[in-house]
């Protein structure tokens, strides 16, 4: 058998050698091939064809007892464990070929002399015949070998792997798929190692890996090497790239930017063995950002390139040299999971009720689930774990698959949304929880909980079982409507989960529930840190901040991003964000808000919306609103926002606030920014036509508006009966407002559940002209027949 046949340089394959080197080194060749010229480095190297391995299996006379023991396993009288063990201790008391090992010495002295080193340090990865394809893909069946160095040890390492072709967790998915263990060959890969174990590593995808939104990069980090995110050991920073801005050079489209734990690294084992560790992160390291944002666009660039070259979204793996400061990329496969689900419809999964948090992690997938916790710290313990329980475990590996398939949902302490854990569990339809911290010491054995992945990007454990309800809202045959119908948006997290959905746009964005809920601090609180009150929340706040610039580019940078990624998720359609409009005690609730605010006897006719912005105990924090939203549209890129004024109650409230965003950057018809004005207080009824020479929209508040036309407080349970969106004088107001905003070119919508619960209403707002009206994703599809059925009634009598 030549050398030619045994060996060949990445550089002199591509995709149709698969069946001669396997998917992963068939991709390396390809993009060195095909991608580099694009400025997207990968690190050469050479792959041991599936030539070599029949070779070795051919020698060792391995095919009899192999499928003797594969045989025992069929019929039952032998465990898994047990033939897996048997066929890898067959695989290691082999020899190989002379003429293998022969080509594997010059190869990887080859690849030394190129790289100056006497023992260059190499990545060993295997390379399976049926892995990585768009039909077959699961995460590590086979073994990888990491900071190897010397002929010897490659040889050896390369021995290894042809065993893990044989691993139990292989054999079991080749089972499962119908793969003939007799017909699979392996490739193995040597490859330049990137001494990213002083630098960081990660692993990124050119499609949101939860809900398939196919416009986002997302790129998980971590220092040291990549080992520890794929294994779920580490809890990863996390960012978020918009795809179609990176074409332009003036925007940097990060739309989110989470840091991780990241408590521990992996590095090179000390002493200079050989393989690797795991040591603790400094305090420092675990407060920083693992990437800088010129890096994360430049990774993100990379994957966009690779991504147009295969024509397929991709799940890739990247490692930064400490030397050169150059980023690599180690892997790339076709994404399995998002890319393939039919766009036809959408399970939506809806709690009852709600019970205490025991715990909470990152959300994986969208679906709810309910059993009895069985904790699990170890794989050994598999047997005991009793089929539709829920699994806890401090973090799961490959061969965690066969117990995963018994459970009903997972709940991991640690791991990010590209670990093990996490693409296991998309792949199975599996609700996950990742990195709780802490599940294994608040759960018990036993106990009953319920798992919800339906409330967002973070996933809930609850006391107890809850009821929940299950739907598919379908997209066929949605009939088009003249009336617009967007969506209301609270939860950035949420957002992408809807991006099927045909809706016209977000007609209402809410900033208070941003600010409360993923910021938690009062930004007057940010601004001047020495005037809070309590010890508590000083400490929270230093520690919320840490990785930030100062406390001020934390409430920005937060904001702006959240922001983002609910433009995002309409874009090019409009996004409405309205401007903060909390209350007084609800302002006061944050950390560090007691001090800012004043106790108010009646906070809902109080100091808030427009009233806020120019006075002087918010004016400061009122700039930090407009610098998030500036930022979203001239840095991050999202023209599509348009900004919404709440409560605003007279024509010199509305100059003056609009003299101000002027100044802070944000005039209207600037850059086609586009201002609504909130019509929640008969004032803006009264006075439309000169609110509508200020501003380019209305949208209608119907509680408030109800609130204040009938007097009637809408939390009052004893006015409750009286209060009515649709009561005459509401009805009355809301069509004058139509009537003289259009006459002056303003355009008037609607947001609110009252067209969800009555369709008669949504035919008054319909026959009054209403532009648009808005609601929640849950109910839009059920909104949009009833527009549709509305205006069908209203041409028939016309």
């Amino acid at each position: 058998m030549t050398k030619q046949s045994l060996i060949r340089p990445f550089r002199e394959i591509g995709l149709d050698d698969i069946a001669l080197v396997g998917g992963k080194n068939a991709s390396l060749g390809e993009m060195i091939q095909h991608v580099t010229q694009a400025d997207v480095h990968v690190p050469e190297g050479f792959a041991l064809t599936t030539d070599a391995y029949w070779l070795f299996w051919r020698n060792n006379n391995l095919a009899p007892p192999v499928e003797e023991q594969l045989r025992y396993l069929t019929e039952g009288h032998i465990t898994l464990q047990e033939a897996g063990s048997q066929i890898r201790g067959l695989f290691f008391q082999g020899k190989m070929p002379e003429e293998v090992t022969a080509a594997v010495r010059e190869a990887y002295g080859a690849l030394c002399d190129q790289a100056g080193e006497k023992k260059l340090q190499v990545a060993i990865r295997s390379s399976a015949t049926a892995e990585d394809l768009p039909e077959a893909s699961f995460a590590g069946q086979q073994e990888s070998f990491l900071n190897v160095r010397g002929a010897k040890a490659v040889v050896d390492c390369c021995q290894r792997c042809f065993a893990s072709l044989f691993t139990n967790r292989a054999i079991s998915y080749r089972n499962l798929h119908g793969i003939d263990h007799m017909k699979v060959a392996l490739s193995v890969g040597v490859q330049m190692m990137v001494r990213s174990d002083k630098a960081c590593s990660g692993v990124m995808f050119s499609l949101d890996t939860e809900t398939g939104f196919p416009e986002a990069i997302l790129i998980n980090a971590t220092w040291g090497l990549g080992e520890g995110i794929v294994s779920g050991t580490v809890d990863p920073d996390e960012y978020m790239v918009f795809k179609p801005f990176l074409s332009d050079s003036s925007l940097v489209p990060i739309i989110q930017k989470k840091s991780g734990q990241k408590k521990e690294k992996v590095v090179y084992a000390a002493s200079g063995a050989i393989g690797t560790e795991r040591v603790a992160t400094s305090r420092q390291e675990q407060a920083d950002f693992v990437l800088t944002d010129a890096e994360i666009i430049s990774l993100s660039q990379a994957a966009k390139r690779i991504e147009a070259h295969y024509t397929v979204p991709m799940d890739m793996e990247w490692a930064k040299d400490f030397r050169s400061g150059q980023f690599y990329i180690v892997q790339a496969r076709p994404e399995t999971v998002q890319s393939k689900k039919k766009a036809t419809g959408l399970w939506t999964y809806e709690l009852k009720e709600k019970g205490p948090v025991l715990t909470r992690g990152l959300s994986i997938g969208d679906a709810v689930a309910t059993g009895k916790v069985c904790i699990l710290k170890n794989i050994s313990e598999a047997d005991n774990f009793p089929k539709g329980a829920v699994l806890v475990a401090p973090q799961t590996d490959p061969d965690w698959l066969p117990v995963m398939r018994k459970a009903s949902a997972l709940i991991t302490e640690h791991g990010g949304r590209t670990s093990h854990a996490a693409i296991v569990s998309r792949e199975l339809g599996l609700p996950a929880v990742i990195g709780t911290g802490n599940a294994c010491q608040v759960l018990q054995n036993g106990q009953e909980v319920t798992v919800s992945c339906a409330e967002g990007g973070e996933g809930m454990i609850y006391e107890g079982i809850l009821a929940f309800e299950k739907s598919r809202q379908s997209f066929d045959e949605i009939p088009p409507t003249v009336t617009k119908v967007m969506l209301n948006m609270a939860n950035p997290d949420a957002a992408l989960r809807w991006w099927r959905l045909p809706a016209d746009g977000i007609g209402l964005a809410r900033m208070e529930f941003i600010i409360s809920n993923h910021i938690k601090i009062h930004p007057m609180a940010l601004l001047h840190p020495d005037r809070i009150l309590n010890a508590g929340d000083l400490n929270a706040v230093e520690e919320l901040t840490r990785s930030y610039e100062s406390k001020a580019a934390y409430f920005v940078e937060k904001l702006a991003r959240d922001i983002a990624l609910i433009a995002a998720s309409q874009y090019p359609k409009p996004v409405i964000v309205r401007l903060s409009d909390f209350k007084t005690n609800e302002y006061a609730d944050l950390l560090g808000g007691a001090a800012f605010e004043p106790r108010e006897s009646n906070p809902m006719i109080g100091w808030r919306g427009a009233s806020r912005y120019y006075d002087k105990d918010y004016r400061e924090a009122f700039s930090l609103e407009c610098k998030a939203l500036k930022r979203v549209r001239d840095t991050i890129g999202f023209k599509n926002v348009v900004i919404m004024v709440p409560f605003c109650r007279t024509m010199k409230e509305a100059d003056r606030v609009l003299d101000i965003m002027a100044q802070e950057g944000l005039k209207r018809g600037q850059a086609a920014l586009e201002i609504y004005v909130m019509a929640e207080i008969p004032s803006n009824i009264i006075l439309a036509e000169e609110f509508a020479e200020r501003f380019d929209g209305f949208s209608i508040g119907s509680n408030d508006l109800t609130q204040l036309t009938l007097g009637i407080d809408r939390d009052s349970d004893k006015l409750s009966p009286m209060f009515d969106a649709a009561d005459p004088a509401v009805l009355t107001l809301i069509r004058d407002l139509i009537s003289r905003a259009h006459k002056r070119g303003a355009k008037v919508g609607l947001c609110g559940q009252a067209p969800s619960d009555d369709p008669d209403y949504a035919k008054l707002l319909i026959e009054a002209g209403i532009d648009t009206i808005s609601v929640t994703p849950d109910s839009f599809l059920s909104v949009k027949n009833k527009v549709f059925t509305a205006e069908r009634e209203i041409r028939q009598t016309s």
